[in-house]
């Protein structure tokens, strides 16, 4: 599923070629994914674009009288193609611009979504319950130590809770644990302030790096010009259960926390 990055860079693919184009055309050639395409889609032709944002896993899609979120689903992505170029498989939702091109959403799982909201309001109850971006100030160790108080939950689980912060997926959060050198299944009410700050820097860190280096290509991921991201290349435990720890050579074990797979260093995590 895309996370946060790959979502990231997605967004920063598509937006030169969205940016202060004029809408001409929407399709919708399969109306059901993970919710129905509503046909209000259709009052986007004439709309300019103003803006493409991020909000945790969502990209949002600015003109002066919508907001387009689109998710990207399990195996959804987005990619601008000539507007001539013949539809493929799996393309469910295109919208043409006068510039010729076209952007497209291919989605063969159909877990992906499209919603269109007439204002900001709007949009804001549909998030209500995000959590902050990562990147954000709001986000720091103080506002972790606070809300983990009292906590059983498994700090993995914690730092992937969407109410908690937003972005932080199966990937990354294994990831910045095994930097910090936290038991994924340490109760999140047990980690101290001080191992709340290293967590949040890694956590930025790790985001950050996985960002530049255009996301994390495992299944089905790939930017938005076609080519796949090559964070996976970077990664130290996620994957690799039963062989070495990269820091002390001791075999990496695999826990299921919250239904996923947690690989990590019993030696290295406590």
């Amino acid at each position: 599923m895309p996370e946060l990055p790959e979502v990231e860079v997605t967004r920063m693919g598509v937006e030169p070629w969205l940016l202060n184009q004029q809408i001409e055309l929407v399709n919708l050639f399969h109306k059901t994914l993970r919710w129905p395409l509503s046909t209000e889609l259709y009052q986007l032709k004439g709309q300019t674009v103003s803006s493409v944002e991020r909000r945790a896993k969502y990209l949002l899609i600015r003109t002066q009288s919508y907001i387009v979120l689109i998710h990207l689903g399990m195996s959804g992505k987005l990619c601008v193609v000539d507007k001539d170029q013949p539809r493929i498989k799996h393309d469910h939702f295109t919208i043409e611009l006068a510039s010729g091109k076209s952007l497209r959403l291919n989605d063969p799982r159909r877990f992906g979504a499209v919603l269109l909201f007439h204002s900001q309001a709007e949009l804001n109850q549909h998030m209500q319950n995000l959590g902050p971006e990562p990147f954000d100030a709001s986000f720091n160790a103080d506002y972790l130590y606070q809300v983990s108080r009292s906590r059983k939950t498994p700090v993995k689980a914690f730092i992937m809770d969407n109410s908690v912060v937003v972005g932080v997926g199966n990937i990354y959060a294994t990831e910045a644990l095994f930097l910090t050198g936290i038991h994924p299944a340490r109760a999140a009410g047990k980690v101290s302030l001080q191992r709340y700050q290293l967590l949040v820097d890694n956590i930025r860190k790790i985001l950050t790096h996985a960002i530049e280096q255009g996301g994390t290509t495992l299944k089905d991921f790939t930017k938005a010009d076609g080519k796949p991201g090559y964070f996976a290349l970077q990664l130290k435990v996620y994957g690799k259960a039963g062989q070495p720890c990269p820091s002390c050579e001791t075999l990496l074990k695999v826990k299921s926390i919250g239904q996923r797979a947690s690989v990590y260093c019993s030696h290295c995590q406590k």
